[in-house]
This record gives structure tokens, sequence and C-alpha cells, in this order.
């Protein structure tokens, strides 16, 4: 054999060589990768010949989807619909043969595509039968009412509301602003799916984040009723009284806090805890933080889930903060919900409702139960307690406490910065915040609070940073406390 001859044998041997190894690295150890890329038509042909469960809401006859699959005469046999729109875009998220899924479509998709455990019986028999396979559906807690009330009520403004039942942790309302179409990314025409794509994350307004869950702000004076908290649970009680100066001097440095008013709060007299939280009184409260210290403060915060990941529906959603290693200075302003103090919207609601539900929180849920195609509950998400890291158990705070604490939010609303989220006829507890968010920049406006104060039915976080576009005279009280009123409001006219 020549030498040219066995050179080309030897190309051959081995290009075969690399085509069998190639082959088998495919089909051996990227099987699964390669099975479940979004690229691969096989497979979303494969997926899409399945009719997908419906996100549901309401109850009894009033029950309807919010998003379905509709069949199509298109290669990929059903297209996920969304009949709201933008309303629920947060709730349901998205489902994309292009971009995958996200929120309730992306948690409970297991259920969604009828994969999950408790369908195997089911699933088992439909492929013995010849019967096609159909997806299950989950049930959500949001009331329609509700979130059409956030969504009216915030208008165009960037901002976010969560409504939370207390005693069990119903998710009543959980809204995003700006929002965006679904049915857009669900779509099966390619080039319009990436365009709307490149559009919405183009977009600086951000329509696709979920401020609700995913995004963490100042809360400002919100966040003195973990100050408050702490102190109740250290001793003070709500007719303890404080200095009352117009400026606090801050320990190791030539700064000081004031009041809003850049006044004093109650005249220079002495001034009760009760009177400080009801006209949001900064210097009572920077006092308190110096008082208790750093540690005290972020280990109240931490009974209500702060600086910690506990487990909600939604995937992915952001640590509140509050540092524990500060020093003088900043102890005093953390107090009053500035510095590096941060928190989400559903964070805050949990506070309210915790305060409301004597001091027990408890765990968010956005779904409820997931039924099958007949209707019959197939798996149930009860309330529970939420099992917080390092916590022994859900009191963030003692039944005494919490009840002190109520009536002072009440004195909130009754008599202080709260006033604009009373109700006629219903008892309303609340609490606003005011966070300034740097120099000549407008504040990043708050409120909080539940309804009836008595019986309490809903808690509610506002938020809506850059001063809701009122500028820079922005307040809480003024801005988001009208908006919370609406939905609270709401939440009370509903019945599920």
């Amino acid at each position: 054999m020549s030498a040219g001859i066995r050179r080309v044998a030897l190309t051959m041997v081995a290009l075969f060589a690399a085509l069998f190894v190639n082959l088998n690295y495919l089909q051996v150890v990227r099987a699964d990768d390669l099975a479940s890329n979004s690229a691969n038509a096989r497979r979303l042909v494969e997926e899409y010949e399945s009719e997908r469960g419906r996100i549901l809401i309401g109850r009894g006859a009033n029950t309807r989807p919010i998003a379905e699959s509709v069949e199509t005469k298109g290669e990929l046999k059903y297209e996920r619909t969304y009949a709201s729109g933008p309303l629920f875009a947060h709730v349901t998220g998205y489902s994309s043969p292009i971009f995958g899924r996200s929120e309730i479509e992306r948690a409970f998709d297991e259920a969604l595509t009828g994969n999950a455990p408790e369908a195997f019986a089911r699933n088992l028999a439909d492929l013995l039968a010849g019967r096609e396979r159909a997806g299950d559906s989950a049930h959500t807690t949001v009331r329609e009412a509700v979130q059409q009330t956030a969504r009216e009520a915030l208008g165009d403004r960037e901002g976010a509301v969560v409504a939370i039942e207390p005693a069990t942790g119903a998710v009543l309302g959980l809204w995003s602003s700006p929002s965006y179409d679904p049915n857009e990314l669900a779509s099966h025409r390619p080039r319009e799916v990436r365009a709307s794509w490149e559009r919405l994350n183009d977009d600086p307004a951000e329509p696709l984040l979920n401020r609700a869950v995913r995004e963490s702000y100042p809360p400002g004076s919100t966040f003195k009723l973990i100050t408050a908290a702490a102190a109740l649970e250290n001793g003070v009680s709500p007719e303890q009284t404080f200095t009352d100066p117009a400026a606090l001097d801050l320990p190791q440095t030539t700064a000081t806090i004031g009041n809003f008013s850049g006044g004093t709060c109650n005249g220079g007299q002495p001034i009760t805890l009760t009177q400080a939280l009801t006209i949001s009184c900064n210097t009572t409260f920077a006092q308190l933080g110096l008082e208790l210290g750093p540690e005290a403060l972020a280990e109240q915060a931490a009974r209500f889930g702060f600086n910690a990941e506990w487990e909600f529906q939604l995937p992915g959603n952001a640590v509140s903060n509050v540092p524990s290693d500060l020093d003088p200075p900043a102890t005093a302003q953390s107090a009053i919900g500035q510095r590096d103090v941060r928190a989400t919207p559903l964070q805050m609601a949990m506070v309210a409702a915790t305060i409301a539900n004597d001091g027990v929180i408890m765990a968010p849920r956005l779904v409820d139960r997931v039924e099958d195609t007949s209707g019959r509950i197939i798996r149930e998400f009860p309330p529970e307690e939420l099992d917080l890291p390092d916590q022994s158990n859900a009191q963030a705070l003692n039944r005494g406490s919490a009840n002190a604490l109520q009536a002072m939010m009440e004195n909130v609303v009754d008599a202080g910065s709260g006033q604009a989220a009373a109700i006629s006829g219903v008892q309303v507890a609340g609490k606003t915040g005011t966070a300034q968010t740097g120099e000549g920049r407008p504040p990043t406006v708050w409120f909080v609070g539940f309804a009836p104060a008595d019986n309490p039915a809903v808690a509610v976080a506002v938020v809506l940073p850059d001063g809701g576009g009122a500028g820079s005279e922005a307040t809480g009280g003024a801005i988001a406390g009208p908006i919370a009123r609406d939905v609270m409001q709401a939440a009370l006219d509903t019945t599920q």
C-alpha cells in the first residue's frame, strides 16, 4: 500500500472515530440539554401538542381563566392567550415558545403541563386509553376588583401595590406598573415575538420588571413600624415620653436628623411614642434607634422576614435588607427607614398584615389550589405560618405589642399623617412613608395599612418612586394614601 493511500485510510478512520464520538456525545452527554432547548423544534411541537392548563381567578360561577390555551391550525397545536392583557401580567407571567415562562406560568409549569406527580395515575390511564394529556389548572387568590382598582388608582405612574388577607396570607392583589401584554410574547409569530421582546427589554420603564416582588425601595417612615415593634418588645410603652428637639445631633459626626416640618414635633414638649408615630416624628425614632442599637433593629426586622430568603410561589423575589453592623449615625438613619434599609412592596404588605394578625406572620400565597380538567382539587395550598430561616416560630412580635401597635396605627389615620387613607364607616390603621433618595431628587412615597382595624380583612402596601410624579414635595400620605384607601375599599366590597 502506497504512503498516499495509507494517509487517506488513516484520515478516514480518524474522521469516522470523531463522528462516532460526537454522535455519542450528542445522544448521551447532551441529550437532556438538547431536548429541553427552546430552539429544539421537535420539543416545541411535542410540548404544544397538549393543552396547557388554565390559570383561574374568582370563585364559583364567577370563576374565569386569565390564562388559557386555544387550538390553532399551525404546527404548534395550542397557543397561550391572556384575555385581560396587562392586568394580570405580573401574576400569570407569560408562556412563550421562544422565551420560556415567568411568574405562575414558570412556578407551576409541572402542573400546567400535566406532569406533576399527582397526575401520574391519570396520565397513565390516558396513555393506555389513547387520550390526549391535558394540563391542570392553577387557581389564584387574586380578586379581580382589587387588581383592577390598584391599576386604576396607580394609573400610568411607576410603582406597585400588594394587598394581602392578614389571617391567611392570600394575596388579593399584586400590581406592578408599568405592565405589558403577555399575549405579545405567547404568539406563534416568531418575528413579532422577538420584536416585542426587544422593545420591552429596551424600554427604560422596564415593564417586564415585577416591582411588587423583585424591586426593593427605601421604606422611609413605614419602617418606623419595625422600630416601634422593637421598642415595644424591649419594654417601651406607647405612652413613654421622649425629648422633642427640632433636630437630633448624631454621635461621632456633625450631622443631624431633622423632622419633615423642619421644627419640633410637639412644640418642644415631651412626646409619647404614640404621638411620634401619629405624626411620624423623625427625631423620636432616631433616638429610639440609638437606644435600641443596630442589632435589635435588625433582629426585629428579621422576625418580619427581612435579611432572609423565604419561599413564595413566584420565583426570584428580592430580599429586603436591614444591616446590623452599623455605627450610631447609620443606626439612627436606619431607624427611620433611610440609609441602607431596603424593602419590597410584598415585604411591607407582610409587615402590615403581621401586625394586623396579632403579630403572627403568615406565608403569602398567590395560588391556593390546583384542579384537574373536571374541577377536582388535586393539590391545595392552605394557610400556614411562614417558616423563616433562623427563627423558631412565626410570632414576629407578641400579641400585646401587636395590639398596642394596631392602636397606634389607627391614630395615624384618625389624626395623623395617614388621614387621606380613611374610609367612611371603617376603622383604618396605617403608616405613611416618604423616603429621601438624594439631593434634588423626588422622594419614594409609601403607605402601608390594614382594615377594618378591629377585624382585619385586608392589608396593603403602596409604593411610588420619584414622588409619583408630584415632585420633591410629594408625601406618602398625600400620594400613596388615597391609592391604599381605594384598594382596601375594593377588597372590603368583594367577597369570595
